[in-house]
């Protein structure tokens, strides 16, 4: 079993990878691997050298009642 830990962990690398694709992969045209790999990468060095950390912006409890009130909605219940 996965410890809640490392969920989060999980979540913070799936989120770098929503940013990669939203700000180079979907907005980009490469004519090749070998182009996209350094699209990749420049894009890489540039996120390193102006890191911009993970920050929760809601409580636990802010979340879960969110999610309760979105399950409701589309229950129907």
């Amino acid at each position: 079993m996965v410890g809640g830990g490392r969920w989060i962990w999980i979540n913070q690398v799936e989120r770098w990878f929503g940013f990669l694709t939203d700000q180079l992969l979907r907005r980009g045209v490469h004519k090749s691997v070998a182009a996209l790999e350094k699209d990749v990468r420049e894009w890489i060095k540039g996120w390193n050298e102006d890191p911009k950390p993970f920050v929760w912006k809601k409580t636990a409890e802010e979340i879960l009642d969110s999610l309760a009130r979105y399950i409701s909605r589309i229950s129907g219940a």
